[in-house]
């Protein structure tokens, strides 16, 4: 019998050498291509600027560790019982100045002595104790002056507010995650739970970048959409006194362009009823669609045919992500929000705004992606 192919005629043994070559080149190909490195995706430029791992592979895990922003949390608290404050002394005629959150309280002179009482009556639900089992005092007055009332959050009512927030945000996320997986396939089911007193702990497989779910997962999601402030060219703005009715805003480009922003809220993520990707029109380039709820479509029926050729800002978390310009009435409740975004740009913007609002924004405490079992 003949051996090791030594009697084969020269052509044949030709062709085994070339197809031992290309054996060789394609195994060279195959490891270069097992071991070429995942560039780390573009984060969106409404996102915050953090640097998180990509996900090992497909099969691997995610762990996220988040903690919640408890300054945040406490000045959005003396924020809403400032609003109060406000509200309740003018429904009952109490003339007052000075209304400010002062560190971890709210204080407000009353500018009739006459009217102390009153006022002290008037604003006495602030410091009642909450209505549940626990029944924890979040407030204290503090009388630091003759006509001073000073309304101090408690330890207790630090913790309480915390508590409350964490399961809040639990379930934010689960939502947030639910919804993205529906995005991207491949994402197992998470695990979500409250880890200590103030961090939420998450587990999830099969994502391809742990980056682009962390930016969606640790925003507030705080939406508002604010008239443009007209009255004024910005340059003169920066360099001079603001009107008492506007703000400047900044937004997430580089370098970050100002806008002078009416304060007036017309709508907010509060009336939001649906947010989806969509493609525009004009430009066949991704936008995001969004609709209000009945509340929202009055508003937006009333103030833009006032403001047709006008422009107004949507802002996300204090920053300012689009600009459009009212072209015509938004008598539907039915905006857009444009910029230039990619498609998944689109698509994680409209899960973030689909899934509610966290109480405050989360921090990145730990991300440790893990090799997938074996």
């Amino acid at each position: 019998m003949p051996d090791g192919g030594r009697h084969l005629p020269p052509s044949s043994r030709f062709r085994i050498v070339l197809i031992c070559v290309a054996a060789v080149i394609t195994a060279v190909l195959d490891v270069s291509i097992l071991f070429a490195a995942s560039p780390l995706a573009k984060q969106p430029y409404w996102a915050p600027k953090i640097q998180t791992a990509i996900g090992l592979d497909q099969k691997g895990i995610s762990r996220f560790v988040f903690g919640l922003d408890l300054d945040e949390l406490i000045k959005g608290r003396l924020e809403t019982t400032q609003d109060e404050i406000r509200s309740l002394l003018r429904s009952a005629h109490i003339g007052y100045t000075g209304l400010a959150v002062s560190g971890r309280a709210v204080q407000v002179h009353i500018s009739d002595a006459a009217q102390l009482v009153l006022a002290k009556v008037t604003l006495k639900t602030l410091t009642d104790p909450s209505a549940d089992d626990d029944a924890v005092q979040e407030l204290v007055l503090d009388e630091s002056g003759p006509v001073l009332l000073k309304f101090v959050i408690t330890g207790a009512g630090i913790k309480y507010l915390t508590s409350a927030a964490l399961k809040q945000s639990v379930e934010v996320i689960k939502h947030r995650i639910h919804d993205f997986r529906r995005v991207e396939s491949g994402i197992s089911e998470p695990i979500v739970r409250q880890q200590g007193d103030d961090r939420i702990m998450v587990q999830v497989s099969g994502l391809k970048d742990s980056h682009r779910l962390s930016s969606i997962l640790v925003r507030a999601a705080k939406l508002t959409v604010q008239m443009i402030d007209g009255s004024m060219p910005v340059k003169d703005a920066l360099n001079g006194p603001l009107p008492n009715s506007s703000s400047m805003l900044y937004s997430h480009d580089d370098p970050p362009v100002p806008y002078l922003i009416e304060n007036r809220v017309i709508v907010s993520d509060d009336n939001l009823i649906n947010a989806k990707p969509a493609y525009s029109p004009q430009s066949n380039k991704p936008i995001v669609l969004f609709r209000v709820d009945s509340k929202g479509t009055a508003r937006l029926s009333r103030e833009t045919p006032q403001n047709v050729g006008s422009s107004f800002a949507v802002v996300l978390d204090g920053r300012v992500i689009s600009v459009p310009v009212i072209r015509e009435p938004i008598l539907d409740g039915i905006g857009q929000i444009s910029g230039n975004f990619t498609v998944e740009d689109a698509n994680d913007l409209a899960v973030l705004l689909r899934n509610g609002r966290l109480p405050a924004r989360l921090t990145i405490v730990e991300e440790s992606p893990m090799a997938a079992p074996k």
